[in-house]
């Protein structure tokens, strides 16, 4: 958790400014206009909101504050606070939680001062945005309290919605999980294909060296008895897929201490602890991000 003194800073996140600015104008766009990009004037965009136009007078001032309806894990206020700021520039921001608080239903998370009309035309693009990143870090925290103790980690995969890596990935560091593989450009994955092309899995490797020395190379094993072929490869670290403890067990006996071992596949909540207290370094749990239900909020106004 980062305490902000201003609600839109994105210190400590990994977010890029430029990446962020696009997020919410895409966002914004989406809702407001269809598709194409917002004018360059803030007070114009909100006239797309055509029931605040008709219903709101254009002067009304309010003060908004986005809560949570259901208690877990928050994560995206920097971003859904610059939602609002990109529709009410002037607008006057207060923080009431902090990325990766736990909260309770009820709980105000922000609260802002502004214009009616931009504040209830930006609503739903802030909302979807926490919302969204606000689920995956509660999920990951489930997963996290779930391995607690055991030394073992929980890691997202590349399973994400396009468009929203960064935010989803930050939203599970936000939970207390962890990346370690962000895309297809800064760890090598040999899998079974890549093994088949390369005719075998020392083959593929020493491929993988010679194009990209510097990339940490992960080779994917599905028997115990390919471990040492995997490490004596040179792989940095294995991929354990759909292995039952008893098997993940076998693997850690084999190699453990050598290289890191993540297991994968098949992995519930139920059955995590169990998993982790194999040995294993790393949990990869692609539901993380792709099945994570969204955290409810909402948005209260306040008259005045």
């Amino acid at each position: 958790m980062v305490t902000r003194t201003d609600p839109r800073d994105l210190a400590g996140t990994g977010l890029s400014e430029a990446w962020v600015d696009e997020l919410v104008e895409r966002t914004l766009a989406e809702d407001l206009t269809g598709g194409p990009p917002l004018p360059g004037a803030p007070d114009l965009a909100v006239s797309f909101d055509v029931t605040s136009a008709a219903t709101v007078p254009a002067a009304q001032p309010g003060t908004a504050d986005l809560v949570a309806r259901a208690d877990g894990v928050v994560a995206g206020l920097p971003v859904a606070a610059r939602v609002f700021t990109r529709l009410a520039p002037g607008a006057v921001l207060t923080a009431g939680a902090a990325d990766g608080d736990r909260v309770h239903r009820g709980d105000v998370l922000l609260t802002v001062r502004g214009p009616v009309r931009a504040l209830l035309a930006a609503e739903r693009s802030a909302l979807n945005i926490a919302s969204r990143a606000s689920g995956i870090a509660t999920l990951t925290r489930a997963w996290v309290d779930a391995v607690d103790g055991t030394g073992a980690v929980v890691l997202d995969t590349r399973k994400t919605t396009p468009g929203l890596r960064p935010l989803e990935k930050y939203a599970v560091r936000c939970g207390g999980g962890s990346n370690k593989r962000m895309g297809l450009y800064d760890v090598a994955m040999v899998k079974d294909n890549h093994v088949a092309a390369a005719g075998s899995v020392a083959a593929a490797v020493a491929a993988v060296r010679e194009r990209a020395p510097k990339v940490p190379v992960q080779v994917e094993i599905d028997l115990p008895e390919q471990a040492l072929e995997a490490v004596g490869a040179g792989a940095d670290f294995l991929l354990l897929d759909n292995m039952t403890p008893a098997q993940l067990r076998e693997v850690v006996a084999l190699v453990g201490g050598r290289v890191e071992l993540e297991a994968t596949g098949g992995l519930t909540l139920a059955v995590a602890r169990e998993v982790a207290a194999t040995g294993v370094d790393y949990l990869s749990v692609g539901g993380l991000t792709h099945s994570a239900p969204i955290l409810d909020l909402a948005l209260d106004l306040r008259a005045g």
